[in-house]
């Protein structure tokens, strides 16, 4: 009896040290346990964040931010469900140790673009080892910028807030999150390296003006996985520099689809390689996946580009590559793009185009396309300009398997039009 007596009471003791512990952690963690010792920090229960879409959430969260930033053990900031109004936020590493974002609230930014003094609303700059979760919203309501006197033009859109910047962040992963509205671009990467996006959603109306949904540049190992996108500007966009990408699993529409550029507008500009686009679907969008680059300017490369198991429904451009890239009439459209593009291939394309140039690759002839392959394409076009074509220009593309439309059948235009 003893012995058992005894092995009962030892049980107890460590069923009430396991509770006690717990008891201790919850309230320690979610009041806000941080400082060197990590662990969960709640900006509502420690730092008085309030969800009532007009207390802005700017010093709470960053003062969150501060504390998690200084732990040299991993730590978690929760902004708890509720709709939470945030002026702007800059979150600045380097960090001492893993660090994680978790957002199950909906985040407000001003409706009014004056508001802002820099073209961001939510920077997250030189961090390691960081996550960005929890299902929550950030909500850019561009409604009024959209309807901007100008910004149409492409005139001031420039200067309006990005909802989300990545700058120079490695090993990151932003999952299960939502970004609506932006006024300008809806998230930028800059400089990064190994950052994944994944079951990430980007949602605008269709007619938002350069509201890109995800803008990659000189950023090596990127992902965007398994991905939502419906937007008025390219889905994915890939800027100079840009290495090691993969795109996978991406639903796209509406939008102007994936989109490689465009590339050759400023000096030294750095080369775009290793792109891998798969297991994509686009729907009623104005491009499915294109390479674009502008007419004369200035000189860069891309190569090792691949788009493969691509499924396309009503898109006005399929496959597309564009050397006259000339949005707006501003470019030097006599002149040849001096963006040297190889190795490039397009393989298992299927779906319906909404115009008849359902593959349209115009290389530049001072600086022709080289080792472009066609791989198993079947795009149907039905209307009364008649079937899908597929025109090439400075090209000699290497063709296997299904061909339709025949591959480079029919003329190119003495003045192509140049793509959204």
């Amino acid at each position: 009896m003893a012995l058992q007596f005894n092995f009962i009471s030892s049980m107890l003791i460590i069923l009430l040290l396991t509770i006690s512990s717990a008891k201790a952690q919850e309230a320690g963690g979610v009041g806000g346990r941080g400082g060197g010792d990590g662990g969960v920090i709640d900006v509502v229960a420690k730092f008085g964040a309030k969800a009532d879409e007009k207390t802005d959430l700017s010093k709470p969260l960053l003062d969150a931010w501060k504390e998690a930033c200084a732990s040299t053990s991993p730590a978690k900031i929760v902004i708890p469900k509720g709709t939470y109004f945030l002026s702007t936020a800059t979150f600045d590493g380097p960090c001492k140790a893993p660090i994680e974002l978790q957002v199950e609230g909906i985040v407000k930014a001003p409706a009014d673009p004056g508001a802002f003094k820099e073209p961001k609303w939510i920077a997250f700059n030189r961090i390691e080892n960081f996550k960005l979760s929890g299902g929550g919203v950030f909500d850019g309501q561009g409604t009024i910028a959209y309807k901007r006197e100008g910004c149409d033009k492409h005139n001031f859109c420039g200067s309006l807030p990005i909802n989300l910047r990545f700058d120079f962040l490695t090993n990151a992963m932003i999952q299960g999150v939502t970004t609506k509205d932006s006024k300008q671009f809806h998230v930028n990467v800059l400089g990064c390296k190994n950052i994944t996006f994944e079951h990430f959603i980007v949602s605008a109306p269709g007619e938002s003006p350069n509201t890109d949904g995800i803008h990659i540049g000189r950023s090596d190992g990127v992902n965007v996985l398994n991905t939502e996108i419906k937007t008025g500007d390219d889905c994915v966009s890939i800027g100079d520099g840009s290495k090691n990408l993969v795109i996978n699993g991406v639903t796209c529409g509406p939008g102007h689809g994936i989109s490689i550029g465009s590339l050759g507008l400023f000096k030294n500009e750095e080369p775009v390689d290793g792109v891998t686009v798969k297991n994509c679907t686009l729907t009623n969008t104005s491009n499915g996946v294109r390479i674009k680059s502008w007419p004369g300017a200035e000189p860069g490369t891309c190569s090792n580009i691949h788009f493969e198991d691509i499924i396309v429904t009503n898109v006005s451009s399929p496959i597309i590559i564009d050397q006259k890239y000339c949005p707006w009439n501003k470019c030097k459209i006599n002149e040849e793009s001096k963006v040297k593009l190889s190795n490039i291939s397009f393989k298992n394309i299927h779906g319906t185009s909404a115009l008849p140039e359902a593959v349209k690759i115009i290389c530049s002839a001072t600086l022709p396309c080289e080792n472009v392959e066609l791989i198993d394409i079947e795009i149907m076009h039905s209307g009364p300009t008649g079937p899908a074509v597929s025109q090439c220009s400075n090209v000699k593309p290497k063709v296997s398997g299904k061909q339709n439309p025949t591959a480079c059948s029919a003329p190119v235009p003495a003045n192509p039009t140049s793509t959204s």
